[in-house]
């Protein structure tokens, strides 16, 4: 799979820049060091909207990123059904050299709707804990299922995925869809120098809309 690696791509759930902040007390400062667009729903969203996650390289470079909107998840093994939270995260991820070229400080991987699918995923399992286990399972059941996660990712036109068409920036932009037990799933290159990922539950992710945030500190809870 041409995307970012998996130990990169798993700053999407914990990121070196955030340290160990909390959903909704993210630093923009971090957001604001991107060089391309952030998405998040668009106008027609009107619940609350807050910060998550941000990926960089080892100089600083942004690569990737995730907004919330709606309920912020937090893991709760007792919680199922109408108790767990409704939300949407939107993951952007920056365009990559497709050859994966060197930029004079060390190698860029590429990134593709696969990378998109692949944190989105990590994203969803980072905020699920089935009942069923007990804390000192968790690891393991984590460990295993990042690594369907990313098989699924690498298999984009494969029987897990379907094809699901929404708006972004208000033109129809084709998405790979998949659900589980935990969650939705669904990524897509809208284009304008990204690949959009989102995940979700208790939200349906056919009446979704995505656009390009105007500014991306209306989404600091201290704005």
């Amino acid at each position: 799979m041409e995307t970012t690696s998996r130990a990169g791509a798993h700053s999407a759930t914990t990121s070196p820049t955030t340290g160990g902040a909390q959903p909704g007390r993210r630093p923009v400062a971090d957001y604001l060091r991107a060089s391309f667009p952030w998405y998040g729903l668009d106008e027609a969203f009107t619940g609350p909207r807050w910060l998550m996650q941000v990926g960089a390289t080892a100089d600083g470079t942004v690569r990737h990123g995730a907004t919330g909107h709606g309920e912020e998840p937090s893991i709760r093994p007792d919680a199922s059904g109408d108790d767990r939270e409704r939300f949407t995260a939107v993951v952007t991820v920056a365009e990559g050299p497709e050859d994966g070229d060197c930029d004079g400080r060390g190698r860029l991987d590429a990134t593709t709707a696969a990378s998109a699918a692949w944190l989105a995923g990590a994203g969803l399992l980072a905020v699920t804990w089935p009942a069923q286990l007990d804390h000192a399972l968790r690891d393991d059941w984590l460990k295993q299922q990042t690594e369907a996660a990313f098989e699924l990712a690498d298999q984009l036109d494969g029987p897990a995925w379907s094809s699901l068409s929404l708006p972004v920036d208000g033109k129809p932009t084709h998405f790979h869809y998949r659900e589980s037990e935990f969650g939705w799933v669904l990524a897509g290159s809208p284009g304008n120098g990204v690949h959009l990922g989102a995940y979700g539950r208790g939200m349906s992710a056919y009446g979704l809309a995505f656009s390009a945030i105007a500014d991306i500190r209306s989404y600091a809870h201290d704005a």
